[in-house]
Order: C-alpha cells, then structure tokens, then sequence
C-alpha cells in the first residue's frame, strides 16, 4: 500500500521564495500521478518532499496514514528515477541495479535473481556487463528503472526522465514506463514538463503553476475543460487560441463580439453568462475545433487571412489573422491552401471555452 497525502503542505526559504504553497493533495494506492508544468512550478519540490529530500516548512504529509515528515529518506522506501539516470560509471549494469539491494543487504542469490527478472523485463540482459560509457540514452535509461524495479518500493518517483532522450524514443520509453505501471501495481509520481507525457501517462493529472496547483483531474477532463486560462494554455499543440471580446446579449441569445465579429453562444455557456451584457471575456478555441465542411454541428465561421501555410505530416496548421488576432488552426491535406488566401472555417460551438478576462477562470465549467 503506498496512499500518499499533502495537507496544507507548503516550502518556503529564509530569502522569503515560496516554492510550494498549501498544497492538498491525495494520491490514491497504485495510481499514476504526473505533476505539470513550467520549470519553477514546485512539481519538482513536491516529489522530492515525498523523497524525503526536501524539508517541509509547514503542513503534513503522509504514507497510508503514517506522518513521514521527519521520516530520513532511507527509511521511506521509494524509488526515484532522476533525469541524469544517476548511474555509477565505474560500475556495470548488473552492479547498477544490485547497488541498491547490496546497500541492504539482501541475500546474494536474491540479488542475482532480482536483476535478471528487471533486465529481462527491460530487455537489457545482453547489456549486464558493460558500464555506463558503453550504453545509449535508451539503454542507460533502461538501467535506472531497473535499479528503482528490483527494490519493490512503495513508490515510484520520476523526475524528468525522458528529458535527455530524443523524440522517438521518449514514445516507445513512454510505452514502457506505462507497462511497467501495470505490471507493478504501484504508486507512481512523475514529474514533467511535457504534456504528450502528461496525456499518455497520467491517470490523473495535477497541473502547477508559482507553487499553487491549478487544477486537478484525469487527463480528458484537464484538456477538455481547462479550469482557467493558464491551464487551457499549457496542453495543446498549437496552444489553444484566445480572442478578447465582450459579452452581447440579443434577446434570449447571448453574443460573443469582437469588432464586427459575433459568435452566438451555445445554451450551455449562455446560461452562464445571462445579465452579464459588457462583460469582458476572453474566447478559447483549440487548433482542431473547427471545421472548413462541417454541417453535422452546431456552428459559426470565423473569417480571416491566412498568414502562412506549415506542414505536420497529415496534417496542416494555418496561421490567421482573424479581427486583428492571430490564430492557429489544424486542417487536413485534402483541401490546399496558400499564404494570403482568405478563408472561411466553421467553429464547433460546442467546443468553445469561455474565460472571464479579470479573473482568468472558466466560466463554462
């Protein structure tokens, strides 16, 4: 059982920084849990509190139910696999992965045994006698989560672990790492920057942004329904595009304008906004929700300039100028179009977001 818990947990320095503020958060027994965001957030601060090797100033965290604040790091049984795999160069893989059993004092025929089962398992058993130098990223990779695999801890901390790798292997070491996850049926807290990571990981998803976390949640829900405009910002690719406007009601309809643009707001977000006539609000339109043949949906058409034309394989993401904002829209091959070309694109109103421009919060969920 590894159920791990902040309540009210918070990091702050003598020079008055705040890397972690009053942070609560349950991590239930063999989830996957990936902490999210920029560098600086206090993703990394939160894993290593749970490593034991950053102190907490205030607050309480627990493993099922026992306080582990003051608990040294050797006494908490988990595994932390760091971004510079952290291995022994002198040292070869098989000595690697046993270093941590040999430290204690497991019996050698056990030892022997644990080894073999992980670099089966990691597919690196041809690799036991050679040493660091001699490995790819791949493969020292390989041998960090062999060497965290063999103790069977409690949990699983990953700090940026596929940052130093290039891009097609992070998708297969991705595969990995969730197989591992399954096979294991144990706690696992990872931290990244990366929201493919994030997305392909997480069972649920804790997005962080100055040491306060943002949101919360699955990783279809943190997509689909941003709780403010930092969260909408940070997954997606493009990034999500945003319009300034202001709320216009015409009878029972409730408008979005910018300029001589206006968008008529589905039910569900115009309940949201009845009375509010002036408000200033900010649009949210992901790259894919639109559609330049649409006819099955609830729809609207954006009209702008297209600014240029860039290539992603299937795919093709337009840059437009739409009512002097510039927007990033993701199309398929089938139709060509060119840099200075107008264009019409049909809007999926029921994948609208809409952000109070104050606040920065969602007003639609």
């Amino acid at each position: 059982m590894a159920r791990i818990k902040f309540e009210g947990v918070g990091k702050h320095y003598p020079n008055g920084y705040v890397a972690l503020d009053n942070l609560h958060l349950d991590i239930a027994d063999k989830e996957f849990l990936v902490l999210l965001g920029p560098s600086g957030c206090g993703k990394s601060t939160t894993l290593n509190m749970i490593a034991g090797l950053e102190d907490i100033s205030e607050g309480t965290l627990s493993f099922d139910n026992e306080v582990m604040n003051n608990v040294p790091p050797h006494k908490r049984d988990v595994s932390m696999v760091f971004q510079s795999y952290a291995l022994y160069p002198h040292k070869t893989v098989y000595e690697n992965i046993a270093f941590g059993l040999r430290m204690r004092k497991h019996p050698a025929a056990e030892i022997d045994q644990r080894v073999r089962d992980a670099a089966r398992r990691l597919e690196i058993e041809a690799l036991l006698e050679r040493r660091p130098d001699q490995l790819s990223g791949g493969q020292r990779q390989r041998v960090a989560l062999g060497r965290a695999m063999v103790r069977s801890p409690l949990a699983f901390l990953m700090d940026e672990p596929l940052s130093n790798l290039d891009a097609v292997l992070r998708i297969s070491m991705r595969a990995e790492i969730k197989q591992m996850h399954q096979a294991m049926q144990t706690t696992f807290v990872y931290v990244t920057h990366d929201q493919a990571e994030a997305l392909t990981l997480a069972d649920r998803i804790v997005v962080m942004r100055s040491g306060v976390v943002q949101q919360i949640g699955t990783p279809d829900a943190i997509y689909e329904r941003p709780g403010n405009m930092f969260v909408a910002a940070f997954l997606g690719n493009p990034p999500i595009n945003f319009l300034e406007g202001t709320i216009a009601l015409d009878g029972d309809k409730a408008l979005f304008k910018r300029g001589p643009l206006e968008i008529s707001l589905p039910p569900h977000i115009a309940q949201k906004v009845v009375g509010d006539a002036g408000r200033e609000v900010v649009l949210g339109l992901r790259a894919e929700d639109i559609d330049a043949h649409a006819e099955k949906m609830p729809r609207a058409t954006l009209q702008g300039r297209i600014l240029s034309v860039l290539p992603v394989g299937s795919d093709q993401f337009l840059r437009v100028k739409v009512e002097g904002a510039e927007m990033y829209f993701r199309v398929g091959k089938e139709v060509q179009h060119k840099e200075g070309e107008n264009v019409e694109l049909a809007v999926n109103l029921n994948r609208l977001h809409l952000f109070d421009k104050q606040s920065t919060n969602s007003l639609v969920w």
